[in-house]
């Protein structure tokens, strides 16, 4: 994950990208548009092309210069929340009769949004493993599958699936590979440069980083779908407000040192819950049995903040757990600054209840923080005790 020729460093992109000193007052920070309507110079005399700040905003135009910059595309769009993300992009590829791929393991807002929602507008999908290429292959639809939908790391399973191959298979279907890189941030892994074509973030997560913002963006290889998924985004509105947008562009700035933390603080927590009795395995793309390690080797710099481990004695112990712990916070959400812990069965992934993708009932899945480690582990030991 080395920059080419020319190209500027990860963290000075972070700090510098679409962010240039405001050439009135030499504000080294972007500034806040807090404006709906632009002047225009004479009927259809645009000043820098803004007429209406749900087409376009300054303050969201920085934020998405960036994206696009951090993970090596040619256009970024951020929207109101990762969802809303989701939402258009999929209404931009897909017509009734269209069928999508997506994990067996998949984000539970992901899966409501194709079995809830898209398949009453005629969008067909399947879930399958995405760590078995074979079995990916064996469900394309030539002609009718438009995408393969990737998140690696999954959620809350940590899958990991091979961006580079995947993208191969897609592309000999005449498909789209999509790539949730929520988990990693493009800090970690940077999917179009394996081969992909879209790439999704909930920016309220690592992006963000602190909690006090929700958003969701978009990052494409290709100007064209760029300029399709520009055109839907202004049509169907769901865009990130100019305040959510600048928190989002201050949290960036970190980003590179936050995940070195997050990686540091979660590799302990994972050597203290493999000796753990109470813990009948865990889950980390880090540990060297964990399925798909190697592939997560390759592509990612790390292997991220997020852990999830199964508890021995159940889903009552597993859930009384949760509510034990004081430094982690129970509650839902991931990749802030400070430690969550949360039980997905009954959380975050309540609506695969029943369903195909329902997460293992004993699962606890934590995401790992900044804050010193030693409070962390031994917060985890009192409420594992």
């Amino acid at each position: 994950m080395t920059e080419g020729p020319g190209k500027e460093g990860f963290e000075t992109l972070a700090i510098h990208a679409g962010q240039e000193a405001d050439p009135r007052t030499g504000a080294v920070v972007p500034p806040i548009y807090a404006v709906s309507t632009y002047k225009q110079d004479g009927v259809g005399g645009l000043r820098s092309g803004y007429e209406y700040s749900r087409t376009g905003n300054p303050t969201r135009a920085a934020l998405e210069e960036c994206l696009a910059a951090l993970e090596d595309g040619v256009r970024g769009l951020a929207f109101a929340s990762g969802m809303a993300a989701e939402d258009t992009l999929l209404r931009t590829i897909c017509k009734p009769g269209d069928h999508v791929l997506i994990p067996n393991d998949a984000y539970g807002g992901t899966y409501r949004l194709f079995s809830k929602v898209l398949a009453r507008w005629g969008v067909e999908w399947d879930a399958v493993p995405l760590g078995d290429v074979e079995a990916v292959r064996a469900a394309v639809r030539p002609g009718q599958t438009r995408a393969i939908w990737v998140e690696t790391p999954t959620n809350p399973l940590l899958g990991i699936a091979d961006i580079a191959v995947l993208a191969s298979v897609a592309h000999s279907a005449g498909a789209l590979l999509v790539v949730d890189n929520t988990f990693a941030s493009p800090y970690l892994q940077q999917p179009l440069a394996l081969g992909a074509d879209v790439v999704v973030h909930s920016t309220t997560k690592y992006v963000g980083g602190h909690s006090d913002v929700v958003g969701g963006a978009l990052v494409v290889r290709d100007a064209e779908l760029g300029q399709e998924l520009a055109y839907h985004q202004n049509a169907l509105g769901a865009v990130a407000g100019p305040f959510d947008a600048w928190l989002t562009l201050r949290g960036v700035k970190t980003l590179a040192v936050r995940m070195d933390r997050h990686c540091d603080n979660a590799e302990r927590v994972v050597e203290m819950l493999l000796d753990h009795p109470r813990v009948s395995s865990v889950l980390y793309p880090g540990i060297s049995t964990h399925p798909g390690h190697e592939v997560a080797a390759k592509q990612m710099r790390r292997f991220g903040g997020m852990v999830s481990f199964r508890v021995a004695d159940g889903e009552d112990a597993a859930v009384e757990i949760c509510g034990r712990t004081r430094v982690f916070t129970l509650g839902e959400s991931l990749g802030g600054v400070e430690s969550l812990i949360e039980h997905p069965g009954r959380m975050t992934h309540a609506s695969a209840a029943g369903s195909p993708l329902e997460c293992p009932s004993d699962l606890v899945r934590l995401s790992v923080g900044i804050e010193s480690v030693e409070d962390l582990l031994a917060d985890l030991r009192q409420a594992l005790a």
